[in-house]
């Protein structure tokens, strides 16, 4: 690597250090396909620039993590401690989607919804031993 270049991958590197105010690790879990839309809080006025981008960006439609790094060119892990931070100021929020959302009183989640989770789980864990059932 060329002196230039290295100098280059430093700097972008004490950005990113500052950026997140030396954080390594977000306070909420994200995932990449996370989806996130614009809250009615506000940051604070000591966030970073790019959280105000990440904002506008919310506010014209809804954006998972992922695509929010990538529109920003900045890492993903530092993304997700600016959204960490935007979430504990209710300036951002996670929507739930239909699936997850509760559409009435008394009811549960969709067969759908536990169908998908059990044969998620099923595939996470094969050897797992099952509860025997009640009854």
């Amino acid at each position: 690597m060329t002196p230039h270049g290295r100098a280059a991958e430093e700097s972008a590197f004490v950005r990113t250090y500052i950026l997140t105010r030396g954080r390594t690790k977000p306070r909420h879990l994200l995932g990449l396909e996370t989806v996130l839309e614009a809250g009615p809080g506000r940051p604070g006025p000591a966030q970073a620039e790019e959280c105000e981008e990440i904002l506008a960006l919310c506010r014209e439609r809804r954006r998972s993590v992922v695509e929010l790094a990538g529109r920003l060119g900045r890492p993903v892990t530092a993304v997700r401690i600016l959204i960490s931070d935007l979430l504990d100021a209710d300036a951002l929020v996670v929507p739930l989607t239909r699936p997850y959302a509760d559409t009435g009183a008394g009811s549960g989640p969709s067969t759908q919804l536990l169908a998908a989770l059990s044969a998620g789980l099923k595939r996470k864990w094969p050897d797992a031993v099952a509860y025997p059932q009640a009854g």
